[in-house]
């Protein structure tokens, strides 16, 4: 069986690829970085740490890299028996294109097996938004072949894989936590369902997406939001802050009761699962810098995004949301110089005006009391910013 992964980055090695490599899949990995494309066809083999309660190192093997942008990854497509990506949902749409013309390309070979493409990015339903991506520029005469022998599959992923170890010289060594989690709709597979051992098909994908998204996704960027303010510069220092801890715990509470309301979720349950997350941020083993965890506040601001889209659930359920809201002023407070968004965010809000600038780039309206409340929060937060997690 052969699989192609997009994204030959720490996340595509350290937890999608080696989930398909570990199913006895022929990985080939596409990606743009030369280095790490080069010491994958050479090497075809690479080691992943996975750490936890203990501390393993793990090799995996069967795999090879070409480049994203060259000929030979569209010979891959056309032979593929699942190709995944992890390459961010911005650049979903650079890698459309050559996607449809591999798929033009399988048609022509006259390969007809069953393909499986999925996006394993974080976003809600991404592979959803790559497959409009690859529709709109497939061949017109390619398009029954695709409905037909092709699958879309959209999936929610978790799985916490920080940069390299400082000091690291293997440009291929990955650490990863122990934990992970790849839930994926089963009912968009073309053909039968690929048996992956980490793969966990379910028919309610939106729960899971939406669990991972509220909680996880939530905490991780409050925590580093909080973390910021408070001069720390990792995530697990700024959840070993009680207090900081307490007001994320809070946020993930309040995006919590959300869930338990739209989809039934046990209160039980759910708080475990709040408790397991605040436990991974803590992890000794993985040194996660709140920058990298805080960086593209705008792409977070979105209506569909880990601050908004749990905000909206609060109001359309008449529950709380005041440390959503100390979220929202997080990323107001956050400045990055070597992040464009954060750069972006802040040169508009400094032309628009904090209610003109959340209404833009989330789509709540201006004249809202959400916005309003929103603006109070960002007030009084900015005015003690050494207090802002007290």
């Amino acid at each position: 069986m052969n699989a192609l992964h997009f994204g030959a980055g720490n996340i595509g090695r350290g937890f999608i690829g080696k989930l398909l490599a570990d199913a006895g899949f022929h990985v080939t990995f596409a990606d743009v970085n030369d280095e790490v494309v080069s010491a994958l066809a050479e090497r075809q083999a690479y080691p992943v740490k996975i750490v936890g309660e203990t501390e393993v190192t793990e090799a995996v093997t069967n795999v090879t890299a070409v480049r994203s942008d060259s000929e030979a990854v569209l010979e891959v497509i056309t032979q593929a028996d699942v190709i995944t990506t992890a390459v961010g949902p911005n650049v979903l749409k650079f890698i459309a294109p050559t996607l449809a013309k591999g798929l033009a390309l399988r048609q022509a070979s006259g390969n007809e097996k069953p393909l499986n493409i999925i996006a394993c990015e974080n976003m809600v339903r991404g592979t959803s938004a790559l497959k409009a991506m690859v529709l709109e520029v497939l061949p017109e005469e390619s398009a029954a072949f695709v409905a037909e022998h092709v699958g879309f599959v959209d999936s929610a992923v978790d799985r916490i894989v920080p940069p390299a170890d400082p000091g690291e010289t293997d440009v291929l060594a990955v650490t990863v936590e122990s934990f992970s989690e790849w839930i994926v709709d089963q009912t968009q597979f073309a053909g039968e369902l690929p048996v992956i051992a980490g793969m966990e098909p379910t028919d309610n994908l939106m729960a899971f997406v939406e669990r991972k998204l509220f909680t996880l996704n939530t905490g991780h960027l409050i925590t580093a939001y909080l973390g910021y303010l408070s001069g720390k510069k990792t995530i697990k220092e700024a959840i070993e802050d009680g207090v900081i801890a307490a007001k994320v715990q809070a946020a993930m509470e309040e995006s919590g009761a959300v869930l338990i309301k739209r989809y039934g979720f046990d209160p039980q349950a759910h708080a475990q699962y709040i408790e397991k997350v605040l436990k991974r941020f803590a992890n000794p083993y993985l040194v996660d810098e709140v920058d990298r965890v805080g960086r593209q506040p705008i792409r977070k601001l979105g209506a569909e995004d880990r601050l908004i889209k749990p905000l909206n659930g609060t109001l359309e359920y008449g529950l709380p949301n005041a440390h959503l809201l100390l979220g929202i002023a997080g990323a107001f407070l956050y400045q990055n110089d070597d992040d464009p968004q954060a750069v972006e965010l802040q040169q508009y809000f400094a032309e628009h005006g904090f209610k003109k600038t959340l209404a833009h780039y989330a789509g709540l309206d201006e004249a809202s009391d959400i916005v309003a409340e929103a603006e109070a929060t960002y007030q009084k937060t900015a005015a003690e910013p050494q207090d802002a997690a007290d």
